[in-house]
């Protein structure tokens, strides 16, 4: 067994330098496709890390009318009754009089202190929502209770955020998908090419008695190879692109509402899957114009 997959190893590794010209030129093409999967897919990891913290981050604070602590305690168990609601905070008008001018400079603190005694603020509720998606529903429940003078959360600004953040996340999930299809359809044309340049090779392993698995082998193991040539430099140029790319913006992108993911491990989970997609390609590749080729000769003869 061991005996059998090493001679099908060297076969394969054989195949390789002798279609030496129609192999590199499959690999590059493999490795043009995979540094483009690879961009779409930091683009896309970091849009999911993004807007997971937006949607963790984004609260709605709803204001309460003047009411009693009876009141207060009513309205908080109404809210937590809410579907996709997380947590409720209660602040009361005199933390939320305080926070307000601790925005400002201490001499300028000095202005709001005729209101201290007769505080213009409402007590409020801040709410943590489960789905970031459910922030309009939950708001527009949330507003439907009685004693809830108003609610707020960025409005459509918030919830357009968001879905644009699906929109690159999806829009990138299937550009690398239909990426993954072209390089098989390479390695698939690469490997027919093969297939066609050892005719009389095959020919005579069928005469022999050979099975399909063990004509089969070889080609796999060339498309596996090519996948794995292919993936080498966008491997490298994913290391060390993103590392550089995380120091010269700092680690965030625009502002520090947008962090990036850390390099480390993330790169390394990047090569891996980079790797095992190049080994994947080739492979299916392979598979695919090795078995069409070994179904029609069966058929034709």
């Amino acid at each position: 067994m061991i005996n059998r997959f090493i001679r099908h190893l060297k076969e394969g590794f054989v195949g390789v330098a002798r279609n030496g010209g129609m192999s590199i030129s499959s690999a590059t093409a493999i490795s043009i496709t995979l540094i483009i999967i690879a961009i779409f897919g930091v683009v896309t990891v970091n849009m999911n890390t993004i807007t997971q913290d937006i949607k963790g981050s984004v609260r709605i604070s709803a204001l309460v009318d003047y009411a009693d602590e009876d009141r207060i305690i009513e309205i908080e168990n109404n809210i937590k009754n809410i579907d996709y609601v997380k947590n409720v905070e209660y602040s009361s008008k005199d933390e939320e009089f305080e926070y307000y001018i601790s925005s400002f400079d201490e001499s300028e603190q000095e202005i709001f202190a005729p209101y201290s005694e007769d505080n213009p603020f409402h007590e409020a509720f801040y709410i943590e929502v489960l789905d970031g998606n459910q922030l309009s529903n939950v708001a527009a429940n949330i507003l439907e209770i009685d004693g809830i003078s108003d609610v707020n959360y960025g409005g459509d600004s918030a919830t357009t955020l968001v879905n644009v953040m699906n929109s690159v996340r999806f829009g990138g999930a299937i550009a690398v998908l239909a990426l993954s299809f072209l390089a098989i359809y390479l390695v698939q044309n690469t490997i027919k090419l093969t297939i066609n340049a050892r005719k009389k090779e095959i020919w005579i392993m069928r005469n022999v008695g050979a099975r399909n698995g063990y004509i089969r082998a070889p080609f796999l193991v060339e498309g596996i190879v090519i996948g794995i040539l292919g993936s080498v430099i966008p491997i490298i140029i994913s290391i060390f692109g993103y590392i550089y790319l995380y120091k010269v913006l700092d680690g965030v992108l625009l502002s520090e509402v947008f962090p990036l993911i850390p390099p480390h491990p993330f790169v390394l989970q990047l090569s891996l899957a980079l790797l095992i997609l190049g080994i994947v390609v080739g492979y299916i590749g392979s598979y695919i114009s090795v078995t069409r080729y070994l179904r029609w000769k069966r058929w034709k003869n």
